[in-house]
């Protein structure tokens, strides 16, 4: 089984030379996205023996998965595992992802902070675990799913499972697409705990998203609209409830 581990940076000088030996420790072939770093992280990333796709400028996060997928199906993968660079996912945790994907039957393997008890070394700030567990709320109402952590990027997808998805959400909102059309297309999802680390409260989203009303609509947005456009894939009533103006 051939995995690669992904992993999207931004101006991630300050973690990414100790997050990337570590993984190493777990993967042999990882792949770097640099979404346009204006940091020393460029300059950084040629120490290790990864590969790495640069972004002449920010695309965001979510483009930066996309093009994950698309190197991982053209690179004939069978699994993808995708990780944060800030320190927040445990390279330790990659073994796991691993052997639940050797046992057969998920197309996703989905990180959950939230499944199981862990002692934080700092709690998320209040405002960003409110905002995650309405919309994880929400997904498994519409969706019929059942998962205790919408937002965790910390996750095994199977390379064959993603061809059949056309994501082309690029920023934050990218797992309201993804969730969508994986019940659209009847992917099996499972989840496994993975230890909740939060090392800076004072990361922001950057621009309007910053606002959690801004932040929140733009989610339901995204949910809203690619429910409507994977209608006739998903159960009768998942779009159930929505305005007028989602609809449209």
């Amino acid at each position: 089984m051939r995995v690669l581990v992904a992993i999207p940076v931004y101006n991630e000088q300050e973690y990414v030379m100790r997050v990337l030996g570590r993984v190493l420790e777990f993967a042999s072939d990882v792949l770097v996205i640099d979404d346009g770093s204006t940091d020393g992280t460029p300059c950084l990333l040629p120490r290790h023996p990864v590969e790495v796709i640069r972004h002449a400028q920010n695309r965001g996060y979510g483009r930066s998965l996309q093009d994950a997928f698309r190197w991982a199906v053209v690179d004939d993968y069978d699994w993808v595992i995708t990780m944060d660079c800030d320190e927040q996912h445990e390279p330790e945790a990659i073994p796991s992802f691993v052997a639940k994907a050797e046992e057969g039957g998920f197309d996703v393997i989905s990180g959950s902070r939230y499944l199981s008890a862990h002692a934080a070394d700092h709690d998320p700030p209040a405002n960003r675990r409110a905002i995650n567990g309405v919309v994880t709320e929400e997904l498994n109402e519409r969706l019929g799913l059942s998962i205790t952590d919408a937002f965790c990027g910390f996750k095994a997808y199977r390379v064959d499972a993603l061809r059949r998805l056309q994501l082309d959400v690029d920023g934050y909102a990218f797992p309201l697409q993804f969730w969508v059309q994986a019940v659209a297309h009847g992917l099996r999802t499972t989840e496994i705990p993975v230890k909740l680390i939060y090392n800076d409260p004072n990361r922001t989203f950057g621009g309007p998203l910053n606002q959690d009303d801004t932040r929140l609509a733009h989610y339901r947005e995204v949910l809203y609209r690619e429910i409507e456009r994977c209608r006739g894939l998903l159960r009768p009533g998942a779009g159930a409830g929505l305005s007028a103006e989602c609809r449209g």
